[in-house]
């Protein structure tokens, strides 16, 4: 999760050095009432650091919804209460952290919903496409809406893609090279963009394959090789590249495992919500 460090310092950020529109307006404490209303439906994220902000102003929670609720258009998912001048300052931060990861479970969940439909067997992925300092928790928002985390850091498992190739080679001397050095508890993935080279990534030990910018035809013409040759079922097979909700139905009808996607993190929309006070 995201530190409380990181917290405060996004407060600190915003608030600068007072708020000069409260303090000049709001003379002496002000004991009031707000609520957090969606705009939109979709799934709550980022509860658990609203909370956590709530708390750093002495804000006492009235109600509040969890993590993972769905919501319609209109719901009030958090009600709270306590001095006026600290409501408006939590405000916006507040607000960014909820709906920036609420905007994500939203995007995840709908898409895993359109894989579901056609084939549930297939896993939704995000990738390491996020935002410096926030990945933790937009992964974590990615599991909220249904999804797979993928790899959270670069030793979570070996993933050879385009680059190492250049550099190394081939397919087979990169597999040989990192089943040299690392320890047999991590999977080794390398990424292909073509029929030879993911044939060879199964022959010589790839627990997974990724098959990047590939088609949906030159994909099965993939799959269907690998079957000819009984090595599919050896294999982990991960497609990926410019995949996003519009066209994602066209992969999960294929013979796959997984289908990672980098839409749905760096390019979800926010989930909108207002903060109002109750007068």
């Amino acid at each position: 999760m995201i530190t409380d460090e990181t917290i405060i310092n996004n407060l600190k950020e915003d608030v600068g050095f007072e708020d000069i529109t409260s303090n000049a307006l709001i003379r002496k404490e002000k004991w009031t009432q707000a609520k957090i209303t969606v705009k939109e439906d979709g799934i709550i994220s980022g509860m658990e650091i609203a909370w956590y902000i709530l708390d750093i102003f002495r804000l006492d929670i009235i109600a509040s919804y969890h993590d993972g609720d769905k919501v319609n258009k209109g719901d009030v998912i958090l009600e709270f209460e306590g001095d006026a001048k600290n409501i408006l300052i939590a405000e916006r931060t507040m607000l960014n952290y909820l709906m920036h990861l609420s905007g994500i479970s939203t995007t995840v969940n709908n898409t895993v919903m359109v894989v579901n439909k056609i084939n549930p067997n297939i896993r939704v992925a995000c990738t390491r496409k996020t935002t410096p300092g926030l990945q933790n928790i937009e992964k974590e928002a990615v599991k909220i809406g249904g999804a797979d985390t993928h790899r959270f850091r670069l030793d979570d498992c070996v993933l050879i893609k385009d680059n190492h190739l250049k550099l190394v080679g081939s397919v087979i001397e990169a597999i040989e090279l990192a089943k040299e050095a690392v320890s047999f508890t991590k999977k080794i993935e390398i990424e292909v963009e073509t029929l030879d080279d993911a044939v060879e990534a199964a022959l010589f030990g790839a627990d997974i394959i990724m098959l990047d910018n590939m088609q949906p035809v030159q994909i099965e013409e993939v799959i269907k090789t690998l079957e000819e040759k009984s090595l599919r079922k050896n294999v982990i097979i991960e497609v990926s590249g410019g995949i996003t909700p519009d066209n994602i139905s066209k992969y999960a009808k294929l013979d796959i495992d997984v289908i990672s996607s980098g839409y749905i993190t760096n390019s979800a929309k926010s989930l909108d919500m207002s903060l109002d006070i109750i007068i």
